[in-house]
């Protein structure tokens, strides 16, 4: 997957597209909730969208998409980072899909203490453990949004005080 080209969604010409995207969202039910994506979801656990333009395929991450659907555009080198680390969360807000640079990513990758340099990676943050929470996410929201059942997909096999 070619990471980071640019990428525009204009919705009068991108309408089909666009609606076929949407069908695959899940919204929560709260403005503070993580709108989930309900499709495709790679080994590292983010979301596929895949388009066909000019008769090309293309596979996008959808919190990417998401960001440009929101923008217009969205120039290479732009990424969509999660400040609510859920890799298939597509909402475009302060708190959850922002814009940033591999710069950025990798920043806030080291202060997370998700791995490289100094820092140990957190035994919770390995690649299927993440694709694990991810396809436990879309199943809990894919006949729509069960709280009990997105807190469970969550928590995963954590143990709690209760």
């Amino acid at each position: 997957m070619r990471s980071a080209v640019r990428l525009i969604v204009d919705v009068r010409q991108h309408v089909d597209e666009i609606a076929r995207f949407q069908s695959h969202v899940v919204c929560g039910p709260s403005s503070s909730d993580c709108d989930i994506w309900a499709a495709a979801i790679g080994a590292d656990g983010y979301g596929r969208f895949y388009l066909t333009r000019e008769g090309m395929g293309l596979c996008v991450r959808p919190h990417r998409y998401a960001l440009a659907l929101a923008r217009g555009v969205i120039e290479a080198g732009v990424l969509g980072l999660h400040q609510c680390d859920l890799p298939v969360c597509v909402k475009v807000a302060a708190e959850h899909v922002v814009a940033g640079s591999q710069g950025d990513n990798m920043e806030r990758m080291a202060r997370m203490r998700r791995g490289g340099g100094r820092y140990p990676v957190r035994r919770f943050d390995s690649r299927g453990v993440r694709r694990e929470r991810s396809v436990a996410l879309r199943e809990a929201v894919r006949n729509g949004w069960d709280a009990a059942a997105v807190e469970a997909a969550l928590l995963g096999n954590q143990p709690t005080l209760w």
